[in-house]
């Protein structure tokens, strides 16, 4: 199946790995706040972090699983999907 990757490593390793504290702090913030707002665990899926998931196929026959909503701490701000 195509898709992103989950990963191994713990949600709480990764947000408590983000350097800028300011950054880490939102990134807590709004993981506490999806989760609530979706009742679904936080899964990291590759640098993203993905609550619920979900099976796509396109007409193509390409195929694979993605998060129904979630948020990646970049450099510069963050992206929400």
């Amino acid at each position: 199946m195509n898709g992103v990757r989950q990963l191994t490593m713990t949600v709480a390793s990764y947000l408590n790995g983000i350097e800028n504290a300011e950054r880490r702090r939102g990134s807590k913030l709004l993981c506490k706040w999806m989760k609530e707002e979706t009742g679904a665990k936080a899964v990291l899926w590759d640098k993203i972090i993905g609550f619920g998931k979900y099976h796509y196929r396109y007409a193509s026959g390409r195929e694979g699983e993605w998060f129904r909503i979630g948020f990646a701490p970049r450099a510069r701000g963050f992206s929400i999907y």
